[in-house]
């Protein structure tokens, strides 16, 4: 992160000692329009982090107790459509594991806002590192920046998403020389769009055209991010970022930086930079593949995506086994593969189990079948409304491993054994999505009509695993009772205010 020669005076931060259980905030090293980021150390660890806290500052300011608290209740939905942001950002951002993207560590929702704890980062940002070192920039020193830098960026893209906040500001150059890039533009392009204040939200020179559109979701691609880098290397080169896309788009003032023939500069680079920051987007590179190869630059291989897997509102992130590059829809098949594959799995090794029981000991054949039974039972979860749970068999229909066994069962264990079981049913959905709900003490939630004991904890949240689906919340207390519905359809963290 930044360094500075004097502690930052930024409002609303948290004073220097505040806690996050192991995590005490050292330092304020950063603040914006959005949030604010400390140094932190972890004492368990024994290292420092670096910890950011969603704090938009023209939507709410911090309260006595250190609360986040909204300037005004018409806010609400904007925040929380932030907020909402900010947690899916986090949750991105600690897929990757690549050495030139910000790696999360951990993220917790707490002081009516949340928090994500990353990798500390020492060195400064690219805008104050061209400040105090102007001479240290030339085409030999871009040219040693931007192959790890594009291979972050493909990374990203490679993984169906876009970054749409690639400025001087969110690079991050270490005392290594190694680039770091930092937050992508979720929350601020949220925020922006529901508050009917896009334009001001986007940072001018660096955003293309389609970013001021209204439906630019459909006009964006890899070509986006393309055109902030070219402004990145613009303002590298030149001192000064290209002209507004939305004033050149009435007239275009922009002058070509081939044509002005900057001293130092390669025409490769310098009309490659002009490609990157053509006005329409068909005009651009469309791939970071197609950027590099205009100025003959070898391009850094990304590193192999990290899946994550959460257990809790505050807990760490862990990485699973790496795994091999694939499409999306490969790898929805794989997963789901493996998901139907289990149950089969699990009831061959009972069949097994019951056969080398009853040829040891005859004698406990009627209880160690139901014991067995009992243990690979599936817990229950919450039913989605266009997938019920199947229903258990009855005895009829239970399989003839799991009930007692008769003389002729126990006079002929090898005809039992040979015999398949009955087609089990199938089991209900992996629960994908993570849902923190806000509760005051003593109120009650149902979903889809199933009471859920959920208590909410010191932050005031309970949180719920859900499968795909669609669910109604109920949520009864002094005030009545109130309804939200939600409908899943991929992994995802959501987060419900009934009380906004």
């Amino acid at each position: 992160m930044s360094e500075h020669d004097q502690p930052l005076n930024v409002p609303n931060a948290l004073p220097l000692g505040y806690r996050f259980n192991e995590f005490e905030i050292k330092e304020v090293i950063g603040g914006g329009g959005f949030g604010i980021v400390y140094r932190a150390w972890d004492h368990q660890l024994e290292r420092d982090i670096a910890i950011k806290e969603f704090m938009p500052a023209s939507l709410a300011v911090r309260s006595d107790d250190l609360n986040l608290v909204l300037r005004s209740e018409r806010f609400s939905k904007t925040f929380h459509a932030g907020l909402n942001s900010f947690i899916q950002e986090a949750r991105l951002l600690a897929r990757f594991n690549h050495p030139n993207l910000l790696h999360v560590l951990r993220f917790w929702v707490q002081n009516d806002t949340a928090y994500m704890g990353t990798v500390f980062y020492s060195g400064t940002t690219l805008s104050t590192f061209r400040e105090r070192q102007p001479q240290s920039v030339n085409e030999a020193w871009i040219r040693r920046l931007l192959p790890p830098l594009l291979g972050a960026i493909k990374t990203i893209h490679e993984a169906g998403y876009l970054h749409r906040d690639i400025s001087l500001d969110n690079i991050q150059i270490q005392s290594s020389g190694e680039p770091i890039l930092l937050d992508f533009g979720s929350a601020r392009k949220t925020i922006g769009n529901l508050s009917d204040e896009s334009e001001t939200m986007l940072r001018p020179g660096y955003a293309p055209i389609e970013q001021y559109s209204d439906n630019d979701e459909s006009e964006q691609g890899a070509w986006t991010d393309i055109y902030a880098l070219g402004a990145v290397l613009h303002t590298l080169i030149t001192g000064a970022p290209p002209p507004v896309s939305v004033v050149r788009s009435i007239e275009d003032n922009y002058q070509p930086l081939v044509q002005r023939r900057l001293a130092g500069y390669s025409s490769a680079l310098l009309s490659a930079v002009d490609r990157a920051l053509a006005l329409k987007p068909e005009d651009r590179p469309q791939s970071i593949d197609d950027f590099a190869a205009l100025m003959a630059l070898p391009e850094r291989e990304p590193e192999p995506l990290l899946s994550a897997k959460m257990s809790g509102p505050g807990t760490m992130l862990v990485p699973i086994e790496e795994e091999e590059a694939v499409s999306p829809d490969s790898r929805l098949k794989t997963l789901l593969g493996h998901r139907f594959a289990l149950p089969g799995l699990v009831a061959a090794g009972v069949l097994v189990g019951l056969c080398a029981g009853l040829l040891m000991s005859r004698g406990d054949e009627q209880t160690a079948p139901a014991e067995t039974a009992q243990n690979s039972a599936p817990a229950v979860t919450v039913a989605p409304v266009n997938q019920p749970v199947a229903a258990p068999p009855t005895q009829a229909e239970t399989p003839p491993d799991s009930v007692a066994s008769t003389p002729a069962q126990t006079t002929a264990p090898a005809q039992t054994a040979a015999r398949e079981p009955d087609p089990q049913p199938a089991p209900p959905p992996a629960p994908v999505a993570q849902v923190y709900i806000r509760l005051q003490q003593g109120e009650r939630v149902q979903v889809n009509g199933q009471p859920q004991a959920l208590v909410p904890a010191v932050n005031g949240f309970a949180t719920l695993q859900l499968a795909p689906g669609n669910y109604t919340f109920a949520i009864s207390g002094q005030s009545g009772t109130r309804q939200q519905t939600l409908n899943i359809s991929e992994e995802g963290v959501w987060l419900l205010d009934p009380h906004s």
